[in-house]
C-alpha cells in the first residue's frame, strides 16, 4: 500500500504550478528534443538506480553482483535520480508526468509521490536530507519541497529552462542552477530562496560539480567542448579545458583530485587533474556517456551509464573499463 500519497492536483495549486492548465502545448511538447540519463549510488555503494529519458522504466542494479534487483515501470521521460543520504530511499523524478516518486532503496515499493508539474527535472537533495530542490524546465522554475510530508515549501522563479544541472554548495547555502537558455548559473540564497547573482560565459552548458572547500566549480560545455573552471569568490570562468566531443558530465572524484567529462560523441571519458587543469587519461569503450558519471566512495572505481542503460566500471587506476553491469 502507497503511504502519504498526493493527488495532483492540489499540490500543483498550492505550489503555483498551474502549467499544465495555462499551458498545455508547452507542457506536453517541450520533452521530445531534450534527452538525458541519469545513475545514482546508494552511501554504502551497493545499490545503483539507472535511467534514460527515452526509456519508461529505471533498473536497480546490485552492484556487489552486477545483477539487476528490479526494474520500476510506467515511467513517460525519468529524468534524473537522487538517494536519500541514508540511502533508505531513491527519488526519480519524471518530466511527463511532472512528479517525483519516491522508493524505499530495500523493497522498491513506492512510497511517496510528490507533485512538482509537468516539465520537473533536475534534482537535488540538502546534506540531512529535508528539503528536495526540483528544476522545472517548462516552467522556468524551481521548487522546494518538505521530503517527509511532500509539501512545497517555495517556488523561485527567474530561470531559463533549468534542466539537469543542480547542485548545492558543500555548506548548504547556496543552490547553483544551470540554464540551458542563456548558458548561465544562478545563484540562490537556500535561506530566502531567493535569487542573488549569475554566472556566465558558458557554451551549451550541462552538467556542473562543485569542490569540497566551495572555492571552484566545473562545468561541462558541450558547445565548445571543454571543460569550464569557475572561481567561485569572483563568479568568472577563469579557465578552459578541452576534453573530447560533446561534453556533458564534469563529476568530481570523491578526493577532489579529478574531473571526468562524459564525452557524447566520442564515446569516451576525458579525465582532468584539478591540480594542472590538463586532461591526464582518456577512457574508451563506452555507448554515449553523458553526465551520469558516479564513484565508489573508496574512490577506487568510476560507474558511468551507457545508452542501454548498462553501467561501465571503470578501474580509475588504470582508467580502463573492467565491466560492465547489464540490464
Amino acid at each position: 500500500m502507497i503511504a502519504n500519497r498526493l493527488s495532483l492536483r492540489p499540490l500543483l495549486a498550492a505550489a503555483g504550478l498551474l502549467l499544465l492548465q495555462a499551458a498545455p502545448g508547452l507542457a506536453a511538447g517541450f520533452d521530445g528534443a531534450i534527452k538525458n540519463n541519469a545513475l545514482a549510488l546508494s552511501a554504502d555503494g551497493r545499490t545503483a538506480a539507472v535511467s534514460n529519458s527515452e526509456e519508461s522504466r529505471v533498473v536497480v542494479y546490485d552492484v556487489a553482483s552486477g545483477k539487476v534487483t528490479r526494474t520500476l515501470e510506467g515511467f513517460v521521460t525519468p529524468r534524473n535520480i537522487v538517494f536519500s543520504p541514508d540511502g533508505g530511499r531513491f527519488y526519480v523524478s519524471d518530466s511527463g508526468t511532472g512528479r517525483i516518486t519516491v522508493y524505499e532503496t530495500a523493497t522498491g515499493q513506492e512510497v511517496l509521490v510528490i507533485a512538482a508539474g509537468p516539465g520537473a527535472f533536475g534534482t537535488v537533495l540538502s546534506a540531512d536530507g529535508s528539503r528536495l530542490y526540483v528544476n522545472n524546465q517548462a516552467a522556468s522554475t524551481v521548487s522546494v519541497f518538505d521530503t517527509k510530508s511532500g509539501h512545497p515549501l517555495a517556488v523561485v522563479t527567474g530561470f531559463s529552462q533549468p534542466r539537469q544541472g543542480v547542485r548545492l554548495s558543500p555548506d548548504g547555502k547556496t543552490l547553483f542552477v544551470t540554464n540551458f537558455l542563456g548558458d548561465k548559473i544562478t545563484r540562490v540564497d537556500t535561506a530566502t530562496n531567493k535569487v542573488e547573482g549569475e554566472i556566465s560565459g558558458f557554451d551549451k552548458l550541462r552538467a556542473i560539480s562543485i569542490t569540497r572547500d566551495g572555492k571552484t566549480l566545473f562545468a561541462a560545455n558541450s558547445g565548445r567542448n571543454t571543460i569550464g573552471v569557475v572561481d567561485l569568490a569572483s563568479g568568472k570562468v577563469v579557465e578552459d579545458v578541452p576534453v573530447g566531443k560533446d561534453p556533458y558530465g564534469a563529476a568530481l572524484t570523491p578526493d577532489g583530485r579529478f574531473v571526468y567529462s562524459g564525452n557524447l560523441k566520442d564515446n569516451s571519458l576525458s579525465v582532468i587533474d584539478t591540480g594542472t587543469r590538463k586532461v591526464v587519461a582518456t577512457v574508451t569503450g563506452l555507448n554515449e556517456p553523458r553526465q551520469a558519471i558516479v564513484f565508489s566512495g573508496d574512490n577506487a572505481k568510476a560507474y558511468v551509464l551507457n545508452r542501454d542503460l548498462s553501467v561501465a566500471i571503470v578501474d580509475r587506476t588504470s582508467n580502463a573499463v573492467v565491466g560492465t553491469m547489464k540490464p
